[in-house]
């Protein structure tokens, strides 16, 4: 009897260059996407320092929040 341990994911991950928004201290790596941003400039929700507006290549996510690019 086959098991199907092992066996590799078929579906593709969807890459795109993504707006992020990263922390600007040095002493915190925290980063968040665009499209979940809970203000127009965010500050960073781990440190509260400013974040600075940048791009990353990420992986295909949908924010259906009511609240999303508001």
């Amino acid at each position: 009897m086959a098991m199907g341990f092992g066996r590799k994911n078929t579906e593709e991950v969807k890459l795109e260059e993504v707006k992020v928004w990263e922390c600007t201290s040095e002493k915190c790596n925290c980063w968040i996407r665009d499209n979940f941003k809970s203000s127009q400039t965010p500050t960073c929700p781990i440190c509260k320092s400013e974040m600075r507006e940048t791009t990353k290549e990420l992986q295909v996510v949908n924010n259906n929040s009511i609240y999303a690019n508001s």
